[in-house]
């Protein structure tokens, strides 16, 4: 009995020992490091003067990462090439740069890291940490600050580079093209601030850009750009605001493909406008007929013609109001197109809304008298046709009730096509909303500059849901809208063309100003929703992300 006793307290023991073993030996965690890196010393150290070396390393008190650094890290003259930047991938305690251009004499050099500089644990960043140096007895001081936002867009674009190119003599608007600037920095992710450091002082081009090539100069196909409308002084206590737009380049045509029997395609860049372009066929008989028509998705352009000849090449002159060119389209076998037709929309036909017939061939004739819609109870519905031959497309126009199917019928030969092709007979069947399915949107405008102005609510990506032009009117009505949040936006119509327009950096013209509502709006189902809106630039906030 006193055996089993001891057998029984000697494993109680044994269980107790272990259990409090693995209860020491179990981690909590620790607390969660929230700590940026610190900066420890360079070499050279930073802000050195009469920089001769060929590297730079620069220390911190843990280890750490870069993060995106051909983008985040700036280089402010740009070097061309590049330092060398280690390490990339990996943690160190360090970062090295190794410089491969030839240094410009006298000249303060800004390295700005972003927000690339990171822990490797965590991913806490060292926000902003700049390395500066001079290749000359002292450290230019001066600095300039500012804003950008999209012109048209409510939240700007990330990582915009801010530029100054020096007025010098042989400065020309010209350079930003061709030349990268004197000093440049970069508002990073969605940042809508900048500032320039370590200026030196004088005169300057303040330029800022989408620079999708990362290349320091524009490029209108892909870049945006924004401009200082007068050269800046420095020093200056000035705030500056740069609006961002995209150019509308000069049409351009490429080469012409065919794509069916008596259709080529024409790519082009550049705006192309029906009333501003000519497409001229050479050494083509008598008979000879053409149309031209723009597809609806891509920058190309439709050439239809006839009759049907047995040739190899057609030659083209082609022209917009400053280019012309002479293109050869080669010919090959190839089918015709066939006459079909697109209905849209294709259910849920909004109050405001047309109904659009596109054809893959452009109409020749159209007859009205072949086209009917009837309503549900199979009452005709009078309409208006209308056909947009720039854009091969024909719509109808009548009035509409809520909850009610109409249905469309198009007998053969209320269409003849280009080739002299009729129609089969063609239906669809639409149908309205309930109206208690829909909101109404009041807008009040105060402080409006001045009209004509163009009134928008839009998506969030920008896609123009409905529109009102008002001319003088304070009180917008936009009636029957989906409910949903959506962007409310006041153009400032300066030419009175009812459309928004692009500004040109060579033309020295800003776009027109975009005002948003500060916050996005609600419109509810069965409801009428008021908001005030005070579209004075000064007082409406722009570019709220």
């Amino acid at each position: 009995m006193q055996r089993a006793g001891v057998h029984f307290l000697l494993t109680l023991s044994l269980i107790l020992a272990f259990s409090a073993c693995a209860k020491r030996g179990t981690p909590d965690g620790g607390p969660l490091d929230t700590e940026p890196p610190r900066y420890v010393k360079a070499r050279p150290e930073n802000f050195t003067t009469n920089f001769d070396a060929n590297e730079i390393r620069i220390h911190f008190n843990e280890y750490i990462k870069l993060s995106d650094p051909q983008r985040q890290i700036i280089i402010s003259p740009p070097m061309d090439p590049r330092p060398d930047i280690t390490p990339l991938g990996t943690a160190s305690r360090s970062i090295r740069l190794e410089i491969n251009d030839t240094l410009e004499p006298r000249t303060t050099y800004t390295i700005n890291f972003g927000r690339s500089i990171t822990d490797n644990n965590e991913a806490n960043p060292l926000s902003f940490f700049t390395y500066a140096f001079s290749t000359g007895p002292y450290i230019d001081s001066l600095s300039i600050r500012g804003s950008v936002n999209d012109a048209i867009l409510r939240a700007p674009d990330p990582f915009i580079s801010v530029m100054l190119y020096e007025v010098d003599s042989t400065y020309s608007d010209s350079v930003i093209y061709s030349r990268v600037p004197r000093y440049v920095t970069n508002t990073l992710d969605s940042a809508t601030t900048f500032q320039l450091n370590n200026l030196k002082q004088g005169t300057y081009q303040l330029v800022a850009m989408r620079d999708v090539n990362n290349n320091y100069t524009f490029e209108p196909q892909t870049d945006k750009i924004a401009f200082a409308d007068d050269y800046i002084t420095i020093p200056t206590d000035e705030e500056f605001g740069l609006t961002l737009f995209t150019e509308v380049l000069e049409g351009n045509f490429e080469r012409p493909q065919v794509k069916g029997q008596q259709h080529i395609i024409f790519g082009y860049t550049g705006l192309m406008l029906a009333d501003s372009i000519s497409i001229t066929p050479l050494n083509v008989p008598p008979d000879f007929e053409d149309r031209i028509t723009k597809d609806p998705e891509t920058d190309t352009l439709h050439y239809w013609y006839k009759p049907f000849e047995e040739r190899d090449t057609i030659k083209f002159i082609a022209q917009t109001p400053r280019v012309t060119d002479t293109l050869i389209a080669r010919l090959r076998t190839a089918k015709r197109d066939t006459l079909q037709f697109n209905f849209e929309p294709q259910s849920t036909l909004g109050f405001h809304q047309e109904l659009k017939i596109s054809p893959t061939v452009p109409l020749e004739e159209i007859m009205d008298s072949l086209v009917s819609i009837t309503r549900s109870d199979s009452m005709p519905v009078p309409f208006t046709g209308s056909y947009d031959r720039w854009n091969n497309v024909y719509s109808l126009d009548f009035e509409k009730a809520e909850k009610q199917t109409y249905r469309v019928t198009a007998l053969p030969g209320a269409f003849t096509d280009f080739f002299g092709r009729i129609n089969d007979t063609l239906t669809s069947q639409i149908r309205t909303p309930a109206l208690s399915d829909l909101g109404n949107l009041i807008v009040n405008l105060t402080g409006v500059e001045e009209f004509p102005v163009i009134v928008q609510v839009t998506t969030e990506k920008g896609e123009v849901i409905a529109e009102r032009y008002s001319t003088g009117s304070n009180t917008i009505n936009f009636e029957n809208l989906k409910p949903g949040q959506y962007l409310l936006r006041l153009i400032y119509d300066r030419n009175e063309n009812r459309v928004w327009d692009t500004g040109s950096f060579l033309g020295r013209k800003q776009p027109e100003t975009v005002v948003y509502y500060p916050v996005p709006i609600d419109v509810r189902a069965n409801w009428d929703d008021t908001y005030p809106f005070d579209a004075s630039p000064a007082a409406a906030p722009i570019n709220v992300p």
